[in-house]
C-alpha cells in the first residue's frame, strides 16, 4: 500500500493525515489523484448532502482591529458601508429568501472585537426574530465573546459560533497585531462550553505557505471545530494585501482535497472568493473534498446566485 492509498483508508476510518505526510503526497502525487482520494474520504465521513449557509452583514465598519485583509478595518480606507445594527425588516426579508430557497443555515456577522455587552441583548432579540419566522438553522459571528455571552446567544436560538482563525498561528502576527491566535481560541472554547458548535476556517492566499495552510486545517480541527470555511484572498483596494498576488486555481483545488484529508469528519466549506474560480475548476473541488458552501453575497463583495450554485452542486451529484 502506498502513502496515498494509507492515508486515504486511514482518513475513511476518521484518521487526521499528519501535516508532514499531506506535504509528502502534494510533492509525490497530481493534484487529481488526491482530489479523487479526498472524494471518496468525502463521501465515506460526509455522504453527499452539502452544508449550505448564507450570511447577512448585522454590523458593518470601524472595526477597531487591523486585519490587513479586511476592508471592514478603521485602519483602511476602502468606502466600505458602515452602519450599526441591520435594519429588523431587511433581516426578515433575508431570513425569509434564504429559508425558501432551500439554504440549510443563515448566520448574523457584525465587525468589530466583540459585541459590547449592552449589544448583546439587541441581537438576541434579532435572533428570536428570525426565529420566529423560520426553522432555518442559526449561526453567529460576533468577535471574542465569553461563555456568557454565547450562552445567551444560544439561548435566543443560535446553534452555532463561527469564529475564524483566519491563518495558521505561526503566520497570523504578520497579519494582524490587535489580537492573536490565543484569542481566537478562547472564544471557540467558549462558544463550545456553552454549548454551541463551531465553524473556523480562514483565507489561503495572503502569502502563507502550504505548510501553513495545513497547520490551519489542524489547528480548526484539534480545536473541535465542525466546519472550516475556506476563503480565497480576494484584494480590496485600500488595504495593505490589495496588490497580493491571487493564489492559483491549483493551489486552492489542492488547499481544499487536503483540508479533507486533515480534517475528515469536518464540513470543508467553500466561502468568499469563489466567485473568481472557472466553473471547470469549481467542479474540481466538488469533486476534491468538499462538502459546504457559502451561497449568496459575502460580507463586502459579491457572491454567487443561489439558484446557480444549486445547479452546480447538483449537477455533481450532490443533495441541495
Amino acid at each position: 500500500m502506498d502513502l496515498l492509498e494509507k492515508i486515504e483508508k486511514e482518513a475513511k476510518e476518521g484518521k487526521p493525515c499528519s501535516i508532514e505526510d499531506a506535504l509528502a503526497i502534494a510533492d509525490k502525487y497530481s493534484i487529481d489523484l488526491i482530489c479523487e482520494a479526498a472524494n471518496r474520504v468525502r463521501q465515506a465521513r460526509q455522504g453527499n448532502d452539502m452544508d449550505t449557509c448564507s450570511i447577512i452583514n448585522a454590523r458593518s465598519g470601524k472595526c477597531s482591529e487591523d486585519c490587513k485583509w479586511c476592508a471592514q478595518s478603521r485602519f483602511h480606507s476602502t468606502g466600505c458601508e458602515e452602519y450599526d445594527i441591520v435594519d429588523i425588516d431587511e433581516l426578515r426579508q433575508m431570513v425569509t429568501i434564504n429559508s425558501d430557497k432551500g439554504v440549510k443555515r443563515f448566520s448574523l456577522v457584525t465587525s468589530g472585537r466583540k459585541i459590547a455587552p449592552a449589544d448583546i441583548d439587541r441581537f438576541c432579540e434579532l435572533i428570536k426574530e428570525a426565529r420566529k419566522i423560520s426553522p432555518i438553522k442559526l449561526c453567529a459571528s460576533m468577535g471574542l465573546l465569553g461563555v456568557n455571552d454565547m450562552k445567551k446567544l444560544k439561548e435566543a436560538g443560535v446553534s452555532r459560533y463561527h469564529c475564524n482563525l483566519e491563518t495558521s498561528s505561526s503566520y497570523f502576527p504578520t497579519l494582524c497585531s490587535t489580537h492573536t491566535t490565543a484569542d481566537k481560541l478562547a472564544t471557540i472554547k467558549a462558544a463550545r462550553e456553552a454549548g454551541l458548535e463551531v465553524c473556523s476556517g480562514g483565507i489561503i492566499g495572503m502569502g502563507e505557505t502550504l505548510r501553513q495552510r495545513l497547520e490551519l486545517a489542524t489547528e480548526a480541527r484539534e480545536a473541535g471545530v465542525v466546519s472550516i470555511p475556506v476563503n480565497i484572498l480576494n484584494p480590496i483596494p485600500g488595504t495593505p494585501l490589495e496588490k497580493q498576488e491571487l493564489i492559483g486555481e491549483e493551489d486552492v483545488i489542492l488547499t481544499v482535497a487536503l483540508f479533507r484529508l486533515i480534517a475528515p469528519d469536518c464540513n470543508i466549506r467553500f466561502a468568499g472568493g469563489r466567485k473568481r474560480m472557472s466553473r471547470k475548476s469549481t467542479e474540481r473541488i466538488l469533486n476534491g473534498g468538499l462538502n459546504g458552501s457559502i451561497v449568496g453575497d459575502m460580507l463586502t463583495t459579491l457572491g454567487n446566485d443561489i439558484a446557480q450554485d444549486r445547479e452546480l452542486f447538483e449537477s455533481n451529484g450532490f443533495n441541495w
